[in-house]
């Protein structure tokens, strides 16, 4: 049944569309890494960021040079989201858990609940470097008890990371950190090369050659999903101020030009008003060109009739961040399905989650909330299981075992099980 929606602003379907072009060039770049390890990251960096440096490996000189080049109160902001981060995921640890339980006389069945060995975070540079990233992918690989953890980040211009990522990667318990992005930083990753370990599974956000990447290595590693540019879905009605509806969906449109900034409310004339307040602080961003083309090509305003249908549109969009500047917002959420994050009330703003309140921001894009969730401390244990059955468990096992066997044509599968039978 369709869903009774007036559209006062629409934007084309999105999808993950990644150009042949891309992936060709990707293709190249693993195999070149794969192949020549240190030599063609050097050569990569060198051709894509226009900088050499002796090591890879960020020193630890550099990372002292980086806490002493920060203001005390930007150590503080960023202690301070390290912390929230890793309080929430040390909860969120708790309530993960093993079992061994006896199924049936002499039958045990469990499962363990084990952290990966080895783990692998991009952090993305770019013209406005993520200071809370870190906080994101680094703090719940050590929460689980990861046993090594290891960072690859893009070089500035001048050759060196920038500080308040620095400090931020080794305040948040990271074991190496090296100086080397795009796709060959997720094939040194994934490979190994001389310098660089391999690890079990990368993690972390990137622009479309580091996601492409991570498409190609999986199943040499795990990843943790493949993201596309950030999404913000507010749900709003005429109780709400529509000049901070405004400035929450720029918050987001800033981000990318490809960004999705998307709202969906009860009132007619509550939708006109944040499209009139949108225009009329556009000017006044620093950051006006992206979101100003990002809020043009893809912002879209939908009026619908009722709450109801709101909830049945927004778990049809199932979109990253899920805002609800309503009226008693409690009371939609559990007809809430699909979505990275919700974010109740007017008094949380997706930039809370995005910098500092401690939830995960590493979240599924484009529609993949619909069965997917972002990085959560699960992103970097195994769930291996285990069994344990007396002689007689088996024993009493065997016979169907084996009729599934001879069902199935496994012969010596068959001659296992009846292995087991009680004599006659």
């Amino acid at each position: 049944m369709a869903i009774d929606v007036k559209y006062l602003k629409e934007t084309s379907e999105q999808a993950m569309n990644i150009s042949e072009d891309v992936t060709d060039s990707v293709k190249d770049i693993l195999g070149s890494v794969r192949a020549d390890g240190d030599d063609a990251i050097r050569e990569f960096t060198r051709r894509f960021d226009g900088v050499e440096r002796e090591t890879l490996q960020v020193s630890p000189e550099e990372i002292e040079l980086a806490e002493e080049f920060l203001e005390a109160g930007e150590r503080a902001a960023i202690d301070a989201t390290i912390e929230n981060v890793r309080e929430f995921h040390e909860e969120q640890f708790k309530h993960v858990e093993g079992f061994e339980k006896e199924f049936c006389q002499g039958t045990h069945l469990g499962m363990r609940v084990v952290p990966i060995e080895r783990a692998g975070v991009y952090i993305p540079g770019g013209e406005h470097p993520l200071v809370a990233t870190p906080a994101m992918t680094i703090v719940p690989a050590t929460v689980v008890g990861v046993d090594h953890i290891i960072a690859c980040v893009p070089p500035q211009d001048n050759g060196t990371v920038t500080p308040a990522q620095l400090y931020a990667m080794d305040q948040a318990g990271v074991d190496e950190i090296y100086c080397i992005g795009g796709a060959q930083a997720i094939g040194a990753m994934a490979y190994g090369t001389e310098s660089v370990p391999a690890v079990d599974i990368v993690t972390g956000p990137g622009n479309i050659f580091t996601t492409e990447a991570k498409r190609q290595v999986f199943g040499t590693v795990g990843i943790d999903f493949l993201a596309g540019p950030t999404e913000v879905l507010i749900i709003t009605d005429e109780t709400v101020d529509p000049t901070l509806v405004a400035t929450d969906i720029l918050a987001q449109a800033e981000h990318d030009k490809n960004s999705r900034p998307t709202l969906i409310t009860t009132s007619g004339s509550h939708a006109e008003a944040v499209i009139a307040e949108i225009n009329a602080q556009l000017p006044d961003l620093q950051t006006e060109e992206i979101a100003r083309e990002c809020w043009e090509t893809n912002g879209e305003v939908a009026v619908v009739p009722d709450r109801e249908t709101a909830v049945e549109l927004a778990n049809e969009y199932a979109m990253e961040h899920l805002q609800l500047m309503v009226e008693n917002p409690r009371e939609l959420v559990e007809d809430l399905h699909n979505y990275g994050s919700l974010f109740i009330g007017d008094h949380a703003p997706v930039v809370f989650g995005d910098k500092a309140v401690g939830t995960n921001h590493c979240l599924p894009t484009l529609g993949v909330a619909r069965y997917s969730s972002g990085i959560w401390v699960g992103t970097y244990l195994k769930t291996p299981t285990h069994q344990e059955l007396t002689a007689e468990a088996a024993a009493n096992l065997a016979d169907h075992t084996s009729k599934i066997c001879e069902i199935e044509g496994t012969h010596a599968h068959q001659l296992s099980a009846k292995a087991r039978r009680r004599d006659d």
